[in-house]
Order: structure tokens, then sequence, then C-alpha cells
């Protein structure tokens, strides 16, 4: 095994344990609470250490291009225990969840909302390839394993990938930690806030339902199964709906928009 490569493994180690160590912290905001979960602060603190001036030593092992060719082509491979847990909360409440299977199935249909709106607000402000991959969903699992299998990670379109990805997980856990507990104060229906928390991101998803369950915590089988089901069904049916109508809309409309361009 490569020696950089164990040292990538024990820092990854590192982080996670000052990330748990640290946990769950629920920040007062008025009369809202924003909820940040051990990932954002493993990703700060990656980010942090990852800058120009700390790369000497050590440090300048761990992030060798090897080691990050190795965690953009492996990452995929790491969110598979994650699909597992969700199947595990969705379980105990399965009756209540097919009673209103139907409204899974339609919310689905917001996933072309990135495209249709993303994709031209991205090439005006300057972007081209890399706009398809970052507009042809919410940059999560399934976005980055379709852009990374069909262009490779190290395109203009992987870049435009990975970096939603990134911004999605540091700062999109952050958004859903205030937006849900501001829409739940609005009068909207706990259920339905649990289902929206499925949006195809695992750290959106939990930040979200964390923040749903503090609020009310006697429901927190019921929100973390609406949830979790939710978040299946999106990774799913989401598949689908980015191969076989996302794509294609945002072919058209990618040329359409940007004349000329050449891959």
């Amino acid at each position: 095994m490569n020696k950089n490569l164990l040292f990538l493994i024990a820092f990854a180690l590192v982080i996670i344990t000052i990330s748990e160590l640290i946990g769950f912290q629920a920040i007062p905001l008025g009369p809202f609470t924003i909820g940040l979960l051990p990932l954002v602060f493993a990703i700060i603190l990656t980010m942090f250490l990852g800058l120009k001036l700390f790369r000497k030593g050590i440090m300048k092992k761990i992030y060798s291009e090897k080691n990050i060719h190795f965690a953009s082509t492996y990452l995929i491979l790491i969110m598979l225990p994650l699909m597992a847990r969700y199947g595990a909360d969705v379980a105990p409440q399965i009756r209540d969840i097919l009673q209103v299977g139907w409204v899974f199935v339609i919310q689905e249909l917001g996933n072309l909302g990135t495209v249709f709106i993303g994709l031209p607000v991205a090439i005006l402000l300057g972007l081209r390839r890399e706009a398809i991959g970052a507009t042809l969903g919410i940059g999560r699992e399934g976005e980055l394993a379709y852009i990374s299998e069909k262009y490779t990670l190290e395109s203009k379109e992987g870049r435009g990938v990975l970096s939603i990805y990134i911004i999605g997980t540091l700062f999109g856990a952050i958004f859903f930690s205030v937006f849900a507990p501001i829409l739940l104060d609005l009068g909207i229906q706990i259920e339905a806030l649990a289902m929206a928390s499925g949006v195809g991101s695992g750290s959106m998803m939990s930040a979200a339902s964390a923040t749903l369950v503090a609020r009310i915590p006697e429901m927190e089988s019921t929100i973390l199964a609406y949830a979790s089901a939710s978040q299946l069904l999106t990774s799913f049916l989401g598949t689908f709906t980015m191969v076989f109508l996302a794509a294609p809309i945002q072919a058209f409309m990618y040329k359409k928009l940007v004349r000329g361009d050449k891959k």
C-alpha cells in the first residue's frame, strides 16, 4: 500500500474523532436554532488544513495528488453504508409510509428545478461545461456517480459537480437546519417537512430531521422514518429522473444556450 495513503487514512480517522467529539451543536438564533452536524466540522477542518499554507511536511504527503485522486475515485463506495442505515429507519414505519406513497413519487419532479432554473443562471454567471455537472441535480451522491462515470471527476463537468457537492455539504446542512424549523413555525405539517428533508443528500436530510426532532422529540420515529423513506426514494427514483429526464433536457438546453461550444 502507498505510504501516503496510510497517512491519509490516519488523518481521516483523526478528523472523524475530533468531529465526533465536537458532536452535534445547536446554536440559538432568535426563535430558531441552527444545527451543526459533525460532518460540517469535518469538512471545515479538512478544507482549512488543505490550504497551501499548511501543505508542508506530513500534510503535503496527506494532500498528495495520488491521495486526492484516490479519494475522488472511491468516494461513492463510502456512501453505501449510509443507504443501509436509511433502510433500517424506514422498516418500522413502512405501513404509514405506504399510505402516502404517491406523494413521495410526485416530489421527484422537483429534481428538474435545478436544470430549468440552475442551468441558465450558471451560464449567465460564466460557467460552461462546469454548469453541466453543477446543475444536473443538487450535486449529491447520484449526480456525483453519474458525472464521474460519464465524464470523470477530473473533467470540467466533474469539477462542477464536486464544487456543488462540497458547497452543499458545508452550507446545505446549515441552510436546512435553519429553514426546516422556520417552515414548522409557519404552520407546515411535520410529516410534510420530514418528507421534504429527503432531497438526496445525507447531510441535508440529517440536519433537517435532527432540528425537527429537537423541536418535536415525541415524533422522532415518524420524522426519521419519513425523512429516510423520502431519501431512499430520491436516491432510487431520482436516478431515473436524472438519467431519462434531467440529463436529456439539460443537454438540449445547453446546446440552445451555449452555441458553438465544443467539449
